[in-house]
């Protein structure tokens, strides 16, 4: 396949985490793609990472069948799977085995692999409590990518931690930034940026619950209680950041204009009039997406 090319390169993209959430924001992706707008610079943490991967195989198809149909495939996991470890969501399942080739969700790895868009992935080291952002270097094999695309997702509690060159990781959404990846795009020199939301404007994290709960949970991983307890400070904070640099001009921030699953919604009804919704929203404001990004 021969390489593919990006026609906006002063444009980081960013896409927020926020487990079936992205059902909404999904639909970010299938507009962009629908519209030819390729970014050059692509960072996403937790469910945003697999919007992020899905954007970068140009797979539209796949982009609204991660959060809406897939939820109803026998193995996505239940109580029964996270009773036996494997988590909540049956995470081995869905990130190391449905992506193969001829599986539930197959991805178009060669056309990832012919993007020259970075790719930026942010986990959390539970034990340095060191905020990473995995880039194309790190994914040689389809493997490499979706491990990575895991660890970043792994939400505390309800799926197991991920181990990756004997170093251990939960979900990216707990480093400093709180789940947005400004910071991995400015340490990459970007000035401008596209960021894809999943709470609505008017939102304000509230601080976490349970401490207790927590400390005991991870007392072996004290990090990641350390870094649940600070969640919500980092998250306000980034989004105050973000509302700034579009008040400057810097920023296009794609906003839903509500927000109609939680994080763990299974119904595919519901989660894909999630996707509907949030497509004809990113359709509605395509134009001032373009006109941002100075292809209009």
């Amino acid at each position: 396949m021969p390489a593919l090319t990006s026609n906006v390169t002063d444009t980081a993209l960013l896409f927020e985490g926020g487990g079936m959430r992205a059902s909404y924001t999904s639909g970010v992706v299938v507009a962009l793609l629908e519209a030819g707008l390729h970014l050059d610079w692509v960072g996403g943490i937790s469910a945003g990472s697999s919007n992020a991967c899905n954007y970068l195989s140009r797979d539209a198809d796949r982009a609204r069948r991660s959060f809406t149909d897939f939820a109803a495939d026998p193995r996505f996991g239940d109580v029964k799977t996270f009773v036996r470890g494997d988590g909540l969501f049956n995470a081995k399942y869905i990130y190391q085995e449905a992506g193969l080739p001829g599986q539930a969700l197959a991805f178009d790895w060669d056309t990832f692999s012919a993007n020259p868009a970075q790719l930026r992935i942010g986990g959390f080291n539970a034990t340095t409590a060191e905020q990473v952002h995995w880039g194309r270097d790190d994914y040689s094999h389809i493997h490499d990518l979706m491990i990575r695309v895991q660890a970043s997702s792994t939400m505390p509690v309800l799926m197991p931690p991920v181990t990756i060159g004997g170093e251990v990781f939960v979900d990216g959404a707990l480093g400093p930034a709180g789940g947005i990846p400004l910071d991995a795009a400015r340490a990459d020199g970007y000035e401008k940026f596209l960021a894809v939301l999943t709470r609505e404007r008017g939102y304000v994290k509230p601080p976490q619950g349970a401490e207790w709960f927590f400390r005991r949970h991870f007392r072996k991983l004290p990090a990641v209680a350390d870094a649940l307890m600070a969640r919500a400070e980092h998250y306000n904070a980034t989004r105050e950041e973000l509302f700034e640099l579009e008040r400057a001009g810097r920023a296009y921030l794609f906003v839903p204009e509500q927000m109609p699953v939680g994080n763990g919604e299974r119904n595919v009804g519901k989660l894909h009039a999630s996707h509907e919704a949030g497509l004809a929203q990113a359709r509605r404001e395509l134009p001032a997406i373009t006109e941002f990004l100075g292809l209009a």
